[in-house]
């Protein structure tokens, strides 16, 4: 059954990458993501008839233009144009070093822009890295990292300032004291972020975390961030039951991605993931915490078949997160945060 799964995670990755990373004017092709949470989930027989469904409203993949010289890729990173390019250069780096170094030459470079394209990039990275991690690597597998590293080279847009990291606030207390936006702006997200330049409220001391000295204790912040920004999600992602996702799944992409890296990396990568979480959640959470919190699902394998059932490729990788979450802390709260999202968000197929 291991290597049923394995197989069509294969098939799905490989259907998907004859799409494009973006369809319909800027929306981030989510299949790779959710088919392997799904796969990751056990639900595998069920990933052809959801792909059926999704991918009817996907665009073909972008082709290469010109190609994209190695000292010189600066000059290509955000331009989204150039997709199919960034997809040819990633190619050619997996054909001649293995995978990891080219994540470790990668990851510092592209980092800082982790917030671009609504941060899909690196969410899409993170689940190729957990995919060649578990069930192993393989040519589609392989290919799969390149198209997701690409699409985090193309869509990649840094923070216009970042918070202070310097205070005795855990991610949890930090995380929750992020004010919402005081404007009702309504502008795409790559908007939304530029407002938080000279914002005071964003750059507050008052809003600093725990910083972290060694690689160990960084791991252990950001998976504190990720439980941290589950249960924000619960209490105010009524904001935007799909942007606010975004603030819980990035990080959790960075964390599973960081096994991968070299440890020096570590520090860094907590960093920028903490930043991205808390600004997401400054320019999307509602206002005033949720009247009710809904029930949790009774177990985590309910709760990927409640995900399954209702559909939404938001739903499915939330609750990819949260049931990590509940795996790591026993913390229910996290399975109702599936719940929520499921509330929140409508089926789109």
């Amino acid at each position: 059954m291991r290597q049923q799964a394995a197989d069509a995670l294969d098939e799905a990755f490989a259907r998907l990458h004859r799409t494009g990373s973006e369809f319909d004017d800027k929306l981030s092709n989510h299949g790779p993501m959710a088919v392997e949470a799904l796969v990751h989930a056990g639900q595998w027989e069920a990933v052809p008839a959801w792909l059926d469904s999704y991918t009817r409203r996907l665009e073909p993949v972008s082709r290469p233009t010109e190609r994209i010289a190695r000292d010189a890729w600066r000059e290509a990173l955000g331009d989204r144009a150039r997709d199919g390019d960034w997809i040819a250069l990633f190619t050619d780096e997996i054909a001649e070093r293995p995978w990891r170094e080219v994540l470790a030459l990668w990851w510092p470079r592209l980092l800082p822009g982790l917030p671009g394209g609504a941060t899909h990039g690196v969410i899409r990275v993170g689940h190729a890295v957990r995919a060649l991690l578990d069930p192993g690597e393989s040519p589609v597998r392989l290919a799969e990292f390149a198209h997701a590293m690409a699409y985090f080279a193309s869509s990649n847009q840094a923070l216009p300032e970042l918070p202070r990291l310097a205070g005795g606030r855990t991610p949890f207390e930090a995380l929750d004291a992020v004010p919402p936006l005081p404007i009702e702006e309504k502008d795409h997200i790559s908007r939304r972020l530029d407002f938080l330049a000279g914002w005071d409220a964003w750059l507050t001391p008052t809003l600093s975390v725990q910083e972290a000295t060694t690689p160990e204790q960084a791991q252990a912040l950001l998976a504190d961030t990720v439980h941290a920004a589950t249960l924000r999600y619960l209490r105010r992602g009524h904001g935007s039951g799909v942007m606010n996702v975004h603030a819980v799944t990035a990080p959790s992409a960075v964390l599973r991605v960081l096994p991968a890296l070299p440890r020096e990396q570590w520090i860094p990568s907590y960093t920028t993931a903490w930043a991205t979480s808390s600004a997401v959640f400054a320019v999307y959470s509602g206002r005033e915490d949720a009247t009710g919190t809904p029930a949790p699902a009774p177990d985590p394998v309910e709760a990927g078949q409640r995900a399954l059932a209702h559909g939404d490729e938001h739903v499915i990788k939330l609750v990819d997160t949260a049931v990590d979450v509940f795996a790591r802390s026993g913390d229910t709260r996290a399975l109702a945060a599936g719940t929520l999202a499921a509330e929140l968000i409508a089926p789109e197929h």
